[in-house]
């Protein structure tokens, strides 16, 4: 399987989220159930490299917003980015993520979800419980309410044809936190709006949790 990680490195970094932890975690967790992440070193340059040739059969997310006033991709990238969005290749995308390519519509599609600037928020990170709101996909199978050491995205601007999965409560709302996606081109996209630092793969639950979303996309790309 060529699967790819295109995790939190060079540009895609930010002071605020720990990427070696997290795709640490991510890469650990991927290879218990089977499944090869090859990290890329050049997000940009492998971004580029999905506009020829044959896609990944799978593609992780553990991205931040580049702040280095390039485009975001940039415009060699810019096919790739798009050849895959439009694709069949499943995806997983994590957490931050959700800003990554901020603005750019055909990555709020692809996604189901994005943080919107001065909108979306978090409370403090620390322990904290979420909410199992559908144990009846794979994604959550056998799965229940869970706590850990992580930080809850809220008022993130979601679609209402994602079907939720996950949610937390804050100032006595619930709000989305993993959920699957059905893109227009095909593919499947699961978020998990998890995984702020290594301490969140602390949780065998959140563990479980990303090792079923990573076997369900497998299949669902199969």
């Amino acid at each position: 399987m060529s699967a790819v990680l295109l995790g939190g490195v060079g540009r895609w970094t930010d002071p605020w989220h720990p990427f070696d932890e997290t795709t640490a975690a991510l890469t650990a967790i991927a290879a218990q159930v089977g499944i090869g992440l090859s990290s890329s070193s050049d997000v940009d340059r492998t971004l580029e490299s999905f506009g020829v040739g044959p896609l990944p059969s799978l593609v992780v997310v553990d991205l931040g917003l580049p702040r280095d006033g390039l485009p975001v991709p940039l415009p060699a990238a810019e096919p790739g980015f798009r050849r895959l969005l439009a694709s069949r290749v499943p995806m997983l995308v994590m957490h931050v993520s959700s800003t990554s390519f901020a603005g750019d519509d055909d990555w709020e599609r692809a996604l189901g979800g994005v943080w919107v600037r001065g909108t979306t928020m978090h409370p403090p990170s620390g322990p904290c419980t979420v909410h199992v709101v559908d144990d009846q996909h794979p994604v959550t199978a056998g799965i229940g309410d869970f706590s850990l050491d992580d930080e809850r995205y809220s008022h993130q601007r979601v679609s209402a044809v994602v079907r939720v999965l996950v949610d937390h409560e804050h100032d006595g709302v619930r709000h989305p936190l993993v959920w699957v996606h059905e893109r227009p081109g095909g593919g499947v996209t699961v978020y998990d709006g998890l995984g702020h630092a290594g301490a969140s793969f602390a949780s065998p639950d959140h563990r479980r949790l990303v090792a079923q979303a990573l076997g369900f996309l497998t299949e669902s790309g199969s």
